[in-house]
């Protein structure tokens, strides 16, 4: 089926969802519990940012719900002044999608982390984005489990020594960008805590997707394991290893722009914009899915190139509106008649 086959309207990801014409600051997004992170943790970061920047949207605070799973970045429900449910382990993305499919006038946001999502919870994560539910994921990505002490995780380097790898992890590491893509994802973003206007920007784009958009947002544990990052929040570091996209406009980085992105073979590489015509450098189209996954592979373990941005936005029918449209048909053709079905041909008598 496709949108057009069950005449649903082109919606963007706020549509349905009530507004507000009273201004709204990020004051009113901030709930009465103490903030209880451990003191310098980018969580912080993350959640002024989201308060920030969901005034922006007009929607009303009672029509947005977040829904965590276990982690310390699950504990953002408690903060947010608006509908919340802290949930249980990996299974986050399952409960907000029978929130998205029974209520489409609520925005739905999943709060997550590393261990979370791509551990005990992968197979809701990639087959919510597979289906493409009307849901908006940010995937805390700290590279370690933080709320149990220090253990590795689904996304920490090869050779990563910790509580439950003294002599060093031999696991592959994830790329959350790169399992997004694979599993169809129809929006995926990455942004660094400490970029603020960049984080902010990808929110807005996520926030007015329709359909599943993963945000995979880099963010320090500075209890167990303290400047994961940092390489990336250093001037001269950033300006030679961030590539940041701009849909329409040619993949450059650097201080000057010095750096570029170009095509090699059927994949991507960097080389000095120096050294390469301008018809050579790549220019970003979101709705590209192999240059999505061809970009998400220039990001390595080592953060050398930190692609950041949107990979991938594209336009396909959402599963919630797709079921509620399957039901509304269902009702036209009489086909909910619960008498017919009870005494309709596939039944049996039981004898005593």
């Amino acid at each position: 089926m496709t949108a057009i086959d069950l005449g649903l309207p082109e919606l963007g990801g706020l549509a349905g969802v009530p507004t507000t014409d009273d201004p709204q600051k990020a004051k009113d997004y901030k709930s009465d519990q103490e903030v209880r992170w451990c003191p310098g943790c980018g969580d912080y970061v993350v959640l002024n940012a989201v308060q920030s920047f969901l005034p922006s949207l007009g929607l009303k605070r009672e029509n947005i719900v977040f829904v965590s799973g276990i982690g310390c970045s699950s504990r953002f429900p408690y903060y947010m002044n608006t509908y919340g449910m802290h949930s249980i382990h990996g299974r986050a993305p399952a409960i907000a999608t029978g929130l998205a499919v029974a209520r489409p006038d609520l925005s739905v946001w999943v709060v997550t982390g590393d261990g979370d999502a791509l551990s005990i919870g992968g197979n809701h994560l990639i087959h919510t984005l597979r289906r493409n539910v009307n849901l908006k994921i940010l995937l805390f990505n700290n590279r370690i489990y933080g709320l149990t002490k220090g253990q590795y995780s689904p996304t920490s380097e090869a050779g990563k020594v910790t509580k439950s790898t003294p002599a060093g992890s031999l696991d592959h590491p994830f790329n959350p960008v790169s399992l997004a893509l694979g599993a169809e994802a129809s929006f995926v973003g990455r942004a660094i805590d400490s970029d603020r206007k960049g984080l902010t920007d990808v929110l807005r784009q996520a926030a007015e997707h329709r359909g599943s958009a993963l945000v995979e947002i880099y963010q320090n544990c500075p209890i167990f394991n303290d400047g994961a990052f940092d390489v990336l929040k250093e001037a001269d570091e950033a300006e030679k290893r961030i590539i940041p996209l701009v849909d329409g406009k040619p993949i450059t980085f650097g201080a000057s722009g010095e750096f570029a992105v170009v095509r090699e073979g059927f994949g991507l590489r960097v080389a000095p914009t120096s050294e390469v015509s301008a018809s050579d450098v790549v220019v970003h189209d979101a709705s590209d899915e192999h240059l999505a996954f061809a970009l998400s592979r220039l990001s390595t373990q080592d953060l050398s190139h930190t692609v950041t941005g949107v990979f991938r936005k594209a336009s396909r029918p959402t599963y919630d509106d797709s079921a509620r449209a399957q039901v509304e048909e269902a009702k036209a053709a009489k086909q909910a008649d619960l008498a017919s079905l009870l005494h309709g041909r596939d039944t049996w008598t039981v004898v005593g």
